[in-house]
């Protein structure tokens, strides 16, 4: 567990404005993890732990549905415990962990061992179960009994379920026992080679591209198979124009499906790949400023419901490889606040309280997670924080095992202060 957690029978939040409140700062009195009191409390016991926010924000807990914490099979890279608390830091009370891992999360013996190895942690895990048997997209998973072993939505993440059969069958189970299937959006025969997004910018390059038809062409199968089975369907990193087009016409026909998109496709673009540097090497690809664009509006106008990191660690050795051979992914938990502040707040995409609901409350309907709500009588679930404090972006100092940020040395801004889940507090430096 990180520096600066700590675990009290009372505490005591002092001086926080509550996003979305008309209020000015308040206290929230904390006992046994439970939401005692809020407004001016001086009544309280003297051996209290105090967090004193002197004016800045507190918010429900914030939720990331995307990440992998590589355990079992690579804790060179990450870990469950080390992930938790790259996620604390980044100000995340709960995380749902993808079943990529070696072997994959694809039983129920699978999902009771995450969990298992969870307990403690400020950090709530909840793990994503596989769609199909050892990720080999031939036979369906256990997925009723990793649903009573807590499984929250299954996905063969990494690998997109090319059998359109087996893919209507997982729909099929998603209906029955309302949870969604998260498909990997890719036709790998369209994107095979590529290492960045297919256009003007690869082929000035010379870098071998991958066209956003690899993403669309899937969900678009996707989709349909949803008006066929009445399942659930949640789309994953969505980064171009196409698929957010797609997604939109699905929303208004009244299907089943969510999506997500990444800090990262938020902020950065192809061009950043002028660099030659495989930081910006991620899967989907950054895309273009008009695809940017799109999907800043598409969080605005609600098509896009939430933002997730997509947090992908890789070990130092992996990604000092040649461009086309280095790993996709990037670690995103202890950056996505401050990209989306710069990226979305600053520029007026969204205003405060609607970012928090793409952090928070958006992401845990989708895969069905406790709310978290600042109200009395409710289990304390909060993160706090302040929207001005800049900073530069030093992966040296990030609690996650791996350094594979492409924000390495950017400023960015808005700082999380700290973290309460129940009786835990995590306080930043």
């Amino acid at each position: 567990m990180a520096e600066n957690f700590s675990e009290h029978k009372s505490v005591l939040i002092k001086n926080g404005v509550i996003v979305g409140s008309k209020k000015p700062a308040v206290d929230i009195l904390i006992e046994n993890g439970v939401i005692k009191e809020i407004g001016n409390v001086t009544n309280h016991p003297t051996d209290i732990h105090i967090v004193d926010l002197k004016g800045a924000y507190v918010s429900p807990g914030w939720a990331d549905i995307h990440v992998h914490l590589r355990e079992p099979g690579r804790e060179d890279e990450e870990t469950i415990s080390s992930g938790s608390d790259a996620a604390m830091a980044g100000g995340f009370t709960a995380v749902c962990c993808m079943p990529n891992t070696n072997p994959p999360l694809d039983s129920e013996d699978m999902i009771t061992s995450i969990k298992e190895r969870a307990v403690g942690h400020l950090v709530k895990v909840y793990p994503i179960g596989t769609v199909s048997k050892e990720r080999k997209g031939e036979e369906l998973a256990e997925i009723g009994n990793m649903v009573e072993a807590g499984a929250v939505g299954f996905s063969d993440d990494g690998d997109p379920v090319y059998d359109d059969a087996l893919m209507r069958i997982a729909l099929e189970y998603s209906k029955m026992f309302g949870v969604p299937i998260v498909n990997h959006s890719e036709v790998r025969s369209l994107a095979k080679g590529g290492v960045m997004n297919e256009g003007a910018v690869s082929a000035r390059l010379g870098i071998p591209g991958i066209p956003s038809h690899a993403e669309d062409i899937m969900v678009a199968r996707d989709i349909r198979l949803i008006e066929l089975t009445n399942g659930r369907l949640h789309v994953p990193h969505i980064s171009s124009i196409e698929t957010l087009e797609l997604v939109r016409r699905a929303k208004a026909k009244g299907l089943a499906v969510t999506c997500e998109v990444t800090p990262h496709h938020l902020s950065l673009t192809d061009t950043n790949f002028e660099k030659f540097d495989a930081a910006y090497k991620v899967n989907p690809p950054l895309r273009t400023e008009e695809d940017i664009d799109a999907l800043r509006n598409g969080l605005a106008d609600g098509t896009i419901d939430c933002i997730a990191s997509d947090h992908a660690p890789h070990s130092p050795e992996e990604n000092e490889a040649d461009l086309l051979d280095a790993p996709f992914g990037l670690v995103g938990l202890e950056t996505a606040f401050g990209v989306c502040v710069v990226n979305l707040l600053d520029t007026k995409v969204l205003n405060l309280e609607q970012l928090i609901e793409k952090l928070s409350a958006a992401p845990r309907k989708i895969y069905n997670l406790p709310p978290a709500e600042i109200k009395v009588g409710k289990n304390a679930n909060m993160t706090f924080f302040d929207i001005t404090t800049e900073w530069k972006v030093d992966s040296s100092q990030f609690l996650s095992q791996s350094r594979n940020t492409p924000y390495e040395g950017m400023t960015l801004k808005g700082k999380v202060l700290g973290v309460v889940n129940g009786n835990k507090v995590y306080q930043a430096d």
